[in-house]
Protein backbone atom coordinates (compact mmCIF):
# COMPACT_ATOMS: atom_id res chain seq x y z
CA UNK A 1 0.00 0.00 0.00
CA UNK A 2 2.83 2.54 0.88
CA UNK A 3 4.66 1.73 -2.35
CA UNK A 4 1.58 1.92 -4.54
CA UNK A 5 0.97 5.26 -2.48
CA UNK A 6 4.82 6.57 -3.42
CA UNK A 7 4.38 5.48 -6.94
CA UNK A 8 0.89 7.57 -7.20
CA UNK A 9 2.83 10.82 -5.93
CA UNK A 10 5.89 10.32 -8.07
CA UNK A 11 3.57 10.08 -11.15
CA UNK A 12 1.56 12.83 -10.01
CA UNK A 13 4.41 15.42 -9.80
CA UNK A 14 5.95 14.28 -13.40
CA UNK A 15 2.78 14.90 -14.63
CA UNK A 16 2.76 18.57 -12.98
CA UNK A 17 6.10 18.81 -14.21
CA UNK A 18 5.15 18.06 -17.79
CA UNK A 19 2.22 20.04 -17.54
CA UNK A 20 4.26 22.83 -16.36
CA UNK A 21 6.45 22.81 -19.14
CA UNK A 22 4.10 22.65 -21.62
CA UNK A 23 2.37 25.01 -20.28
CA UNK A 24 5.40 27.51 -20.41
CA UNK A 25 6.50 26.49 -23.96
CA UNK A 26 3.69 27.80 -25.00
CA UNK A 27 3.94 31.06 -23.24
CA UNK A 28 7.73 31.85 -24.28
CA UNK A 29 6.14 30.61 -27.94
CA UNK A 30 3.68 32.98 -27.81
CA UNK A 31 5.95 35.67 -26.68
CA UNK A 32 8.26 35.40 -29.61
CA UNK A 33 5.51 35.95 -32.09
CA UNK A 34 4.72 38.97 -30.30
CA UNK A 35 8.37 40.30 -30.55
CA UNK A 36 8.66 39.14 -33.96
CA UNK A 37 5.77 41.32 -35.08
CA UNK A 38 7.08 43.82 -33.14
CA UNK A 39 10.51 43.87 -34.91
CA UNK A 40 8.78 43.37 -38.65
CA UNK A 41 6.51 46.53 -38.19
CA UNK A 42 10.16 47.97 -37.13
CA UNK A 43 11.45 47.54 -40.26
CA UNK A 44 8.72 48.54 -41.99
CA UNK A 45 8.75 51.96 -40.83
CA UNK A 46 12.59 51.56 -41.18
CA UNK A 47 12.00 51.29 -44.75
CA UNK A 48 9.48 54.28 -44.72
CA UNK A 49 12.32 56.32 -42.88
CA UNK A 50 14.31 55.68 -45.96
CA UNK A 51 11.86 56.81 -48.62
CA UNK A 52 11.53 59.78 -46.76
CA UNK A 53 15.29 60.49 -46.82
CA UNK A 54 15.27 59.52 -50.18
CA UNK A 55 12.57 61.69 -51.53
CA UNK A 56 14.31 64.60 -49.57
CA UNK A 57 11.88 64.83 -46.51
CA UNK A 58 8.78 65.37 -48.82
CA UNK A 59 5.71 64.00 -47.16
CA UNK A 60 2.95 61.20 -47.72
CA UNK A 61 0.05 60.76 -46.41
CA UNK A 62 0.71 57.62 -45.45
CA UNK A 63 2.82 59.11 -42.27
CA UNK A 64 2.92 61.83 -40.22
CA UNK A 65 5.61 64.21 -39.43
CA UNK A 66 5.24 66.52 -36.84
CA UNK A 67 7.56 69.05 -37.72
CA UNK A 68 8.95 68.74 -41.05
CA UNK A 69 11.42 71.85 -40.95
CA UNK A 70 12.94 69.95 -38.55
CA UNK A 71 13.49 66.76 -41.18
CA UNK A 72 14.57 68.92 -43.44
CA UNK A 73 17.20 70.77 -41.54
CA UNK A 74 18.61 66.91 -40.41
CA UNK A 75 18.36 65.83 -43.75
CA UNK A 76 20.47 68.79 -45.19
CA UNK A 77 23.10 69.26 -43.06
CA UNK A 78 25.23 67.80 -40.01
CA UNK A 79 24.34 67.57 -36.00
CA UNK A 80 26.42 70.74 -35.65
CA UNK A 81 24.02 72.87 -37.76
CA UNK A 82 21.30 71.39 -36.29
CA UNK A 83 20.87 74.07 -33.43
CA UNK A 84 18.59 73.24 -30.50
CA UNK A 85 16.52 70.18 -32.28
CA UNK A 86 16.35 67.07 -30.27
CA UNK A 87 19.36 64.53 -30.71
CA UNK A 88 17.98 62.11 -28.28
CA UNK A 89 18.22 58.62 -28.75
CA UNK A 90 15.00 58.05 -26.55
CA UNK A 91 11.55 57.92 -28.27
CA UNK A 92 8.05 59.11 -26.15
CA UNK A 93 5.08 58.02 -27.94
CA UNK A 94 3.10 60.64 -26.18
CA UNK A 95 5.47 63.59 -26.72
CA UNK A 96 5.09 64.08 -30.75
CA UNK A 97 8.62 66.47 -30.51
CA UNK A 98 10.32 63.40 -29.30
CA UNK A 99 10.09 62.04 -33.00
CA UNK A 100 10.28 62.66 -36.80
CA UNK A 101 7.77 60.64 -38.21
CA UNK A 102 5.17 57.65 -37.22
CA UNK A 103 3.39 55.42 -39.54
CA UNK A 104 0.72 53.06 -38.85
CA UNK A 105 1.14 49.08 -39.80
CA UNK A 106 -1.77 47.35 -38.63
CA UNK A 107 -2.10 47.14 -34.95
CA UNK A 108 1.20 48.75 -34.77
CA UNK A 109 2.68 52.46 -34.51
CA UNK A 110 6.17 52.88 -35.68
CA UNK A 111 7.84 55.46 -34.60
CA UNK A 112 11.11 56.83 -36.46
CA UNK A 113 13.70 59.64 -35.39
CA UNK A 114 16.97 61.00 -37.08
CA UNK A 115 19.46 61.14 -34.51
CA UNK A 116 22.64 62.18 -36.07
CA UNK A 117 23.77 63.10 -39.37
CA UNK A 118 27.59 63.33 -40.27
CA UNK A 119 29.44 63.92 -43.64
CA UNK A 120 30.33 60.93 -45.80
CA UNK A 121 33.20 60.26 -47.93
CA UNK A 122 31.88 63.18 -50.28
CA UNK A 123 33.80 66.32 -48.63
CA UNK A 124 34.29 69.47 -50.14
CA UNK A 125 38.03 69.49 -50.33
CA UNK A 126 38.82 67.08 -53.62
CA UNK A 127 41.49 68.89 -54.60
CA UNK A 128 43.87 65.90 -55.80
CA UNK A 129 41.38 64.31 -57.77
CA UNK A 130 42.86 63.74 -61.76
CA UNK A 131 45.96 65.94 -60.96
CA UNK A 132 49.22 65.82 -59.98
CA UNK A 133 49.23 62.37 -58.00
CA UNK A 134 46.76 60.48 -59.51
CA UNK A 135 46.74 59.85 -63.42
CA UNK A 136 43.56 59.68 -65.83
CA UNK A 137 44.24 56.01 -66.86
CA UNK A 138 42.20 52.75 -67.68
CA UNK A 139 43.32 51.18 -63.97
CA UNK A 140 41.93 54.42 -62.46
CA UNK A 141 39.12 53.46 -59.40
CA UNK A 142 36.42 55.84 -59.25
CA UNK A 143 35.27 55.92 -55.34
CA UNK A 144 31.18 56.24 -55.34
CA UNK A 145 30.49 59.63 -53.75
CA UNK A 146 27.60 58.76 -50.47
CA UNK A 147 27.09 62.40 -48.93
CA UNK A 148 25.49 61.97 -45.75
CA UNK A 149 25.70 59.21 -42.99
CA UNK A 150 22.29 59.05 -41.15
CA UNK A 151 21.82 57.59 -37.23
CA UNK A 152 18.11 56.40 -37.38
CA UNK A 153 16.07 55.01 -34.30
CA UNK A 154 13.42 53.45 -34.22
CA UNK A 155 10.58 52.01 -31.82
CA UNK A 156 7.42 49.90 -32.86
CA UNK A 157 4.47 49.52 -30.38
CA UNK A 158 1.57 47.61 -30.58
CA UNK A 159 -1.64 50.21 -30.63
CA UNK A 160 -3.49 47.76 -28.28
CA UNK A 161 -0.29 46.94 -25.86
CA UNK A 162 2.37 49.16 -25.10
CA UNK A 163 4.71 46.32 -23.47
CA UNK A 164 4.67 44.75 -27.06
CA UNK A 165 7.52 46.34 -28.82
CA UNK A 166 10.91 46.35 -30.21
CA UNK A 167 13.36 49.41 -30.59
CA UNK A 168 15.97 49.41 -33.57
CA UNK A 169 19.23 51.42 -34.25
CA UNK A 170 20.09 51.84 -37.78
CA UNK A 171 23.35 53.12 -39.53
CA UNK A 172 22.09 54.50 -42.98
CA UNK A 173 24.51 55.76 -45.76
CA UNK A 174 22.60 57.99 -48.47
Amino acid sequence: MVFVLILAAISLAMTLAMLMMVSRGSFVSGQQKRFRTAVEAGRGGMEAMFQLISNGGNTDPLYTMPNPAAVQTKLSGTIATWGGLDNASTIDPAVATSYDMRIDLGAYAVYTKIVDTVDGNSGADEGLIKTAVVNSGSGEVTVVSVPYLYTIEVLSQSATNPGERSKLSVLYQY
